[in-house]
């Protein structure tokens, strides 16, 4: 009904604009022939916006019915053509990351295995997470879905939601990951060197065996957080939120990092 009502509208306003601009009996003023200019193109960008917006609607339809089928070459023509969309329409941008989101969480749920059991992820599957994460200031939520030893290096992932991930073994050296959610998230083992998660939650979250050398943590939530890492030299804590149940190394002194931790 909607877009039926939006598509009248298109025509309405061109219609408007004829009568105004075309010889009438009584003479027209400057004005009104202006105004009947101005409704036409008016109109008849709002008809091509609905065209072009309908065509988008088909093709994110077609795109999605693509990534249910059982050939790994249609789910990746549909994954292309998401990317493709999204490149395409800013406001399809935030549907087709979500779009991806629930694919990968499909294909790729999360697990509890260990860091050195590690899977090969399908074509399908690296090129969705390419996709999710290769446009910086998106913000993306990748909840529980196994990631185990993914290559996240260098990335702009600020305020992206990790929560009851698998990132085992992951890469995320020198990644940016400000304000993110990684609570309960699996990072054992992770190569976290030089991460800024400035402000982010990693409540519950496991960083056992993690490289956490110059990675930046000030004013993190560690409340619960294992943090019995491989290394914490040259870490940053300031301000960092810890509690009783927040674990370390057993030759680490937080304070010795820092002397501003917030203790409950």
């Amino acid at each position: 009904m909607s877009k039926r009502m939006f598509r009248l509208g298109a025509v309405a306003l061109i219609a408007l604009g004829v009568v105004l601009v075309l010889p009438q009996s009584a003479p027209r003023t400057t004005s009104l022939l202006l105004l009947g200019a101005v409704l036409m193109v008016a109109g008849g960008a709002l008809g091509w916006h609905q065209v072009r917006d309908g065509q988008i609607v088909d093709r994110y339809r077609v795109a999605v019915e693509h990534l249910g089928s059982d050939q790994a070459e249609v789910r990746l023509g549909g994954l292309h053509e998401l990317e493709q969309i999204a490149k395409e329409s800013a406001r399809s941008r935030q549907l087709v990351d979500d779009t991806i989101g629930d694919f990968l969480r499909e294909r790729s749920p999360w697990t509890a295995a260990a860091p050195s059991d590690l899977a090969v992820r399908s074509p399908d599957v690296e090129l969705a997470l390419a996709i999710i994460t290769r446009r910086p200031g998106v913000v993306i939520d990748l909840s529980h879905v196994d990631l185990r030893g993914a290559d996240l290096g260098k990335q702009e992932l600020a305020g992206a939601v990790f929560r009851r991930s698998n990132l085992a073994g992951a890469r995320l050296l020198g990644t940016r990951l400000d304000r993110s959610v990684l609570d309960a998230t699996d990072l054992r083992d992770a190569d976290l060197r030089g991460v800024s998660l400035r402000e982010a939650s990693l409540r519950v979250a496991c960083l056992e065996g993690a490289d956490l050398r110059a990675a930046d943590l000030t004013d993190a939530d560690l409340r619960g957080a294992d943090m019995r890492a491989l290394n914490l030299d040259k870490a940053v804590l300031t301000g960092a939120r810890v509690n009783r149940g927040t674990l370390w190394p057993p030759d680490f002194t937080p304070a010795r990092v820092s002397a501003s931790l917030f203790s409950d």
